[in-house]
């Protein structure tokens, strides 16, 4: 037995029952050959990793856009968080620890720059319509490696479609990186949000922080545990009733004093009229999009509004700024 086949064996004489294995994947659209040293979703981690898609989440905007210090989170670290926390969910399940970080990493590929303000106009702007989810999908089935994909299987390309909330992924995998994503950016934006000033950990409702914890820590350790023990030996990945209601509610708390807050709020229209300027300019110059975008109207017969808008979603926040400043804002004249 050559590596990958140990491990493969290892899987199934150690996970769960419910936990989904590398020997058992459901494939890909494109059969390869087996690698000898991992197994199958080890090698979609690793070309999520390797991938220009999730590089470019280091300049995405996670909550506030172009914040003033090194420590509030961007799309990429968000997404490492979130691979973090389901793994450690994961292992102590007993699941497929490949495939869920395979799922997390992959998540939020789709995301576009400006955080959910730019979802929300490309979404208006797009004939389609746009949904981040639907993208990240479309990245690693379609726009990576130059039309080609990256030729993922099937459970990491579910898992990835179904982390939304009303999503219902067909793993456990995946319904761990459903609940760990909403654990991280809760949290996380908590604590960004308290950085920023917006509010003190003393005036989040007690009626959360009593069940929830009183700190980020304290919060992270209840719901991830409260996870690991509603779930295990269990079919689905669940949360205590009380646990869940409480998650729920501080998440509907947040969104009224974070992410409709005027502070992280305050460039979103700027930010979305951008996006427009871009969209349709594009849109009336679409022979100066890339090479590799006019290459998916030849030869796969993709619409100039679906390449427009893939080119402007993949842009990372800096980048997006540097166009439109090349096409829009006038450049002194100097005489040499």
């Amino acid at each position: 037995m050559n590596i990958r086949e140990t491990r493969e064996a290892w899987e199934e004489t150690y996970l769960s029952p419910y936990a989904a294995l590398s020997g058992r994947t459901q494939g890909r659209d494109r059969k390869e050959e087996p690698c000898d040293i991992r197994t199958e979703y080890q090698r979609d981690r690793d070309r999520i990793l390797h991938c220009k898609a999730f590089r470019r989440l280091k300049h995405k905007t996670q909550v506030f856009l172009a914040p003033e210090g090194d420590h509030y989170r961007t799309r990429l670290t968000h997404t490492l968080e979130v691979a973090q926390i389901a793994r450690t969910i994961s292992r102590s399940l007993r699941l497929n620890e490949d495939l869920t970080e395979a799922i997390a990493l992959g998540h939020d590929l789709g995301h576009t720059p400006f955080g959910h303000s730019g979802e929300q106009i490309l979404n208006e702007l797009c004939p389609y319509g746009f949904a981040h989810y639907q993208q990240s999908v479309r990245v690693v089935e379609v726009l990576e490696k130059d039309g080609k994909g990256l030729n993922l299987t099937k459970e990491v390309r579910d898992g990835i479609l179904n982390h939304r909330t009303s999503g219902h992924p067909s793993t456990l995998e995946g319904g761990v990186v459903r609940l760990s994503d909403k654990i991280a950016y809760i949290n996380h934006d908590i604590d960004d949000a308290i950085r920023a000033r917006i509010f003190t950990e003393e005036e989040i409702p007690s009626e959360y922080t009593k069940v929830l914890g009183h700190s980020v820590r304290e919060r992270l350790n209840t719901m991830i545990h409260d996870i690991i023990y509603q779930s295990m030996d269990q079919p689905k990945i669940l949360m205590s009733p009380g646990m869940e209601e409480a998650m729920q509610g501080l998440r509907s708390w947040l969104f009224q004093h974070v992410y409709k807050n005027e502070v992280p709020k305050a460039e979103e229209g700027r930010a979305q009229q951008l996006i427009v300027s871009l969209y349709r300019y594009y849109m009336e110059h679409v022979i100066e999009l890339p090479e590799e975008y006019l290459l998916m109207m030849v030869q796969q017969n993709e619409s100039k509004e679906r390449v427009v808008c893939d080119y402007i979603a993949g842009m990372s926040d800096s980048y997006a700024i540097d166009r439109f400043e090349q096409l829009f804002v006038p450049k002194a004249w100097k005489v040499y």
